[in-house]
């Protein structure tokens, strides 16, 4: 059985696929903002799940997160499913935490990245970004596309990891609403799957997924160009370069 480590794990597709590998036999670390979070967590918990504690908008508690995660032991895979979709946070949540913890936590087998069909409407632009979240330079789409195409690039730079990029559908959680249309059990499938099937499909790496399908993402996710200059910007706004191969 694996040791999975789940970012916004306290409700919606998180909180979901956090459940099903608990049931599943596996050892499961969550994530929350706060720790007045944790009451929406203790049922897993009680299931013997082990718990992290940090706001992921905020660089300094990102890498607190790492540390904590770190002291737990190694993780088998990573699942990156904290998102926000409007505000300031955009690119701290959605692209600046993903890589702080990718870099800092230490390299599991596999890696997964939550992204959404929205990334196609992304647009490939890296200049003018206040990656701290003072003001609103991106949006929910930019974030996925440039999500996406790090999920690419770790595939690329780390041959011995798997790194895959995830689109859920469009589910009926918090996030998505109520009257989202898609089937919430097929949402977080697919990130559970490609963190611990011993599947052969889920033993590639590279790949953008859709309900166990895999798809062409935004061409500029492949894009070998874009890929390096994203990991720059991002070293640039962190001060935290990742790690060789």
């Amino acid at each position: 059985m694996s040791r999975i480590f789940i970012t916004g794990s306290a409700d919606g597709l998180g909180k979901a696929a956090a459940a099903t590998l608990l049931a599943d036999g596996h050892e499961v670390v969550l994530h929350v903002r706060g720790r007045q979070r944790l009451d929406a967590v203790q049922d897993l918990l009680d299931r013997g799940a082990r718990v992290v504690v940090g706001d992921l908008s905020d660089q300094g508690q990102a890498e607190d997160v790492a540390a904590q995660v770190n002291r737990l032991g190694r993780m088998d895979a990573a699942i990156h499913n904290a998102g926000v979709y409007t505000g300031r946070q955009i690119l701290p949540v959605n692209v600046i935490a993903p890589y702080v913890l990718t870099a800092l936590v230490t390299r599991p087998d596999r890696l997964v990245y939550l992204s959404s069909g929205m990334h196609f409407d992304g647009r490939p632009v890296l200049e003018g970004l206040d990656w701290a979240g003072r003001g609103e330079s991106a949006s929910y789409s930019d974030s996925k596309l440039f999500v996406t195409a790090l999920a690419m690039a770790l595939a690329r730079l780390w041959p011995d990891v798997l790194s895959n990029a995830v689109d859920p559908g469009w589910v009926p959680t918090k996030m998505g609403g109520t009257n989202a249309p898609d089937d919430l059990r097929l949402g977080h499938l697919t990130q559970e799957w490609l963190a611990a099937s011993p599947d052969p499909r889920a033993e590639g790496t590279g790949g953008y997924w859709h309900h166990q399908q895999r798809l062409d993402p935004h061409p500029a996710a492949r894009d070998v160009a874009f890929q390096d200059a994203l990991l720059r910007e991002l070293e640039l706004a962190t001060g935290i370069a990742l790690p060789k191969a």
